[in-house]
């Protein structure tokens, strides 16, 4: 891998990992394009890795609500007083939500580095998640906002959060869908994907450093994925909060069907493999 390859990659990162369109579906792609093995243990760890600089974003973005959550978190655990608060409840949300996908990325860590890492498999994922987003979109009341979250939604986000793991769902794309259809609004489903996501990202970013340097790739090019992925993921962070304000996610729908598509017509010509 060199230096430029992990620039283009880390702005791959930083632009997809927040929007429902699939980081890890997206980076097979570009890694493949750059003539990369997509099922390489050591790319496929470079790839977790620089997550870690795109919650870093989002940590730096939601620093203010993430350190008012801790301080209620353990308020509460001191004072029972204090456990009705809804930053203490977020506190429990997160680590509730988060759970799922860690037990299941380590029970799973053979066939999501193996197998999954397919263009068959990202094509079919993008273009099949693609419809539980609109339905999300279509059937969801959007009636509670974020002071009406409850346990149950954290769960259910938490849960589907795991199919992430395969290429081409979209971590923010399940957990904002899973939210969309517990009843929240898009700014409340939103805001809560971010943060299951950093317990998440960073466990799989630290799991996976040591595959990523006993490869192929240098410790520079990590550095620099992560670094680039943070300054493109703290706009696009932004981005997104207002754009899901006022518009649907449908949007990304369509988007992920077209590239599915092109990724499809491209694997049934022999233009490119799949791994």
């Amino acid at each position: 891998m060199t230096i430029w390859d992990s620039i283009i990659l880390g702005i791959v990162e930083g632009l997809t990992e927040f929007l429902p369109v699939s980081s890890t579906g997206h980076l097979t792609i570009v890694s493949k394009m750059l003539g990369l093995r997509i099922d390489d243990p050591s790319i496929t760890g470079y790839t977790a890795v620089i997550q870690i600089g795109a919650i870093a974003a989002v940590v730096l973005y939601f620093w203010k609500d993430i350190r008012r959550i801790a301080v209620a978190w353990v308020r509460g655990l001191i004072k029972p007083e204090h456990r009705g608060e809804l930053d203490h409840r977020m506190g429990w949300y997160v680590i509730v939500g988060s759970t799922p996908i860690v037990i299941v990325g380590f029970l799973a860590r053979d066939l999501i580095s193996g197998p999954l890492r397919s263009l068959w498999w990202v094509a079919a994922a993008l273009i099949g998640w693609s419809i539980v987003m609109v339905a999300a979109e279509r059937l969801s009341s959007k009636s509670r906002p974020l002071t009406r979250i409850t346990l149950m939604d954290a769960l259910v986000m938490g849960l589907l959060q795991c199919l992430a793991l395969i290429p081409g769902v979209s971590r923010s794309g399940a957990t904002i869908s899973a939210g969309l259809l517990m009843g929240l609004d898009r700014v409340a489903a939103t805001r809560i994907a971010f943060l299951l996501g950093i317990p998440a990202l960073v466990g799989a970013g630290v799991y996976e450093l040591k595959d990523a340097l006993n490869g192929d790739v240098g410790a520079v090019q990590l550095i620099v994925g992560t670094v680039v992925s943070f300054v493109v993921a703290y706009a696009s962070v932004a981005w997104l909060l207002r754009f899901v304000a006022k518009h649907t996610i449908e949007v990304f729908a369509f988007y992920r069907v077209l590239l599915g598509i092109v990724l499809v017509i491209l694997l049934m010509t022999s233009t490119i493999t799949a791994t």
